[in-house]
């Protein structure tokens, strides 16, 4: 049975991401994935010490479908109460019949009448009375959420909600079983007075894809949302739904806004910066590179989560955007080259995004990467195992004498990195080297390949794996699986004996 109390009702969403590197070591991979997810990722370490590959497999599975179905920029703080409702038998509008002088104090036992059914209606109706666990306030007439489970005897968990909350979860029930019509009713309680209702609709618009957002376009409210990411006391989490908002209905007279804001970021816009550059690059296009580059990109003084910011919003335009081409976007990318702490993270992108303009530059990065900046180097190996020039295989055989445990490295631990369609017709020039028409594709990977790869950079976080069919399944992929999934359990068990992640660790804490 499932027992709630005061303390059990949804508590305020909280920064979805946390961000600590220094300038002068490299970002810690797992400290650049949003708290939840990678407090998911490090629980998956755990349970495959237990679970068996097979688990470890499952989590891994269920994370990237995860991380491909949602907002860009967002992260979901909990199950909304539509999802919540789904997995229930039965979800009913009920009122208290004791209060505390008459409820059973050892047990916590509350008699409840139902008042209206949401769900379930053959299971229980309007009228019945029916025993609730609840152990926290209780008022004679106080309402509550019921959500039942195992019918015909029904264990109910319990949510107080007020008058305005009931008519929300009502009023939500009788909207038709479309995305794009769930938010266009969730949109009007976006910033509600009560933060119970707010937080469940920011919740419905973060676990929303962004294709989804952009049919809502025409029914947004396009001045609310220029106020709201103009207001100081709304959290970087809100605003990034409302940056993405924005991006699908504003418009050009926007962008001198959206260019203050760049050029001057409050402290409180440094958690959604990504999604004010997403937007600010719908909006202006392939024009508003060249202000990106300058801020973020190509300024070595820019802090690193500020570049780091503009990455992902160059990567989100290159996987989900429609207006700029790809071959504008590696330009900027090939300034992050310049970079040395950065180089590595769009390394993967410029493999994935068929740009073969950098095989002399990667190589030399390569030989000129320091002891202590080597993890450099399997992204370059991977970058030229995707490769399809025989300049590239050439590379691979030169840099092996020079570092044979980096190329096995990669040899081992990552499959070879799979371009992905282009997703406009694109004649630029910049990228010279195209891919044979006739060269196969091997099979992206998927499961623990594809969480360790995300980890050590090899595939962009937040990113979409994506798969193409080849004549035949290569078994050197069962072998990735496999190992990977064995070097897995050994971390796992590592982390379990040592204690797992030193105290103060944010990722820890979340999970």
């Amino acid at each position: 049975m499932i027992i709630q109390g005061e303390s059990a009702q949804p508590a305020p969403p909280t920064h979805p991401n946390c961000m600590r590197p220094t300038s002068n070591s490299r970002p810690d991979r797992l400290s650049l994935l949003p708290a939840v997810r990678a407090a998911s990722i490090r629980k998956a370490l755990t349970w495959a010490t237990s679970g068996g590959v097979a688990a470890w497999v499952a989590a891994g599975l269920l994370m990237l479908a995860g991380t491909a179905a949602a907002c860009p920029f967002c992260e979901s703080v909990q199950q909304t109460i539509r999802q919540q409702s789904a997995t229930m038998d039965a979800v009913v509008i009920a009122t208290s019949l004791d209060g505390e002088l008459t409820r059973n104090l050892s047990t916590g036992v509350v008699k409840m009448k139902i008042e209206k059914v949401l769900k379930g209606q053959e299971f229980v109706e309007a009228g019945q009375e029916v025993d609730a666990i609840y152990y926290g306030k209780v008022e004679v007439g106080r309402r509550f959420l019921l959500s039942g489970v195992d019918p015909p005897d029904l264990q109910w968990s319990c949510l107080p909600i007020t008058d305005r909350a009931e008519d929300y979860i009502v009023g939500a029930t009788k909207v038709e079983d479309d995305p794009v019509a769930r938010l266009r009713y969730y949109q009007k309680y976006l910033e509600d007075e009560e933060a119970f209702i707010s937080r469940d609709a920011y919740d419905e618009f973060a676990s929303s894809p962004y294709s989804v957002f952009q049919k809502l376009g025409p029914d947004m409210d396009h001045d609310r949302l220029i106020q709201w990411v103009q207001d100081p006391e709304i959290g970087a989490d809100r605003k990034r739904v409302y940056f993405t908002m924005l991006s699908v209905c504003g418009t050009q007279e926007d962008l001198p806004m959206l260019e203050a804001m760049l050029r001057h970021p409050a402290k409180s816009m440094t958690g959604g910066l990504d999604a004010l550059i997403a937007c600010y690059l719908t909006l202006a296009g392939e024009d508003g590179l060249e202000l990106i580059d300058e801020l973020f990109i190509a300024n070595k003084r820019a802090p690193f989560p500020q570049s780091y910011a503009a990455i992902m919003a160059i990567r989100f335009h290159g996987t989900e955007g429609d207006v700029i081409p790809r071959s504008a976007l590696v330009e900027s990318l090939h300034k992050v080259l310049d970079r040395g702490e950065l180089a590595d993270m769009v390394i993967p992108d410029l493999a994935k995004w068929n740009d073969w303009s950098q095989i002399d530059r990667l190589v030399r990065l390569f030989k000129e990467a320091e002891k202590d900046k080597n993890w450099l180097r399997v992204p370059v190996i991977n970058y030229l195992r995707a490769c399809p020039l025989e300049e590239a295989k050439t590379a691979i055989k030169e840099l092996e004498e020079i570092d044979p445990d980096a190329v096995r490295r990669a040899n081992t631990f990552f499959p070879i990195p799979v371009p992905v369609r282009e997703k406009t017709p694109d004649t630029s020039e910049t990228s010279r080297r195209e891919l044979p028409a006739d060269r196969p594709v091997r099979l992206a990977s998927t499961g623990p390949v594809a969480v360790q790869t995300a980890l050590a950079g090899d595939v962009p976080v937040g990113g979409q794996f994506a798969a193409k069919a080849s004549a035949g399944t290569n078994p050197w992929n069962l072998g990735y699986v496999l190992g990977t999934a064995l070097l897995t359990i050994i971390l796992g068990q590592f982390l379990l004996l040592t204690g797992g992640a030193s105290s103060g660790d944010p990722v820890s804490e979340a999970a």
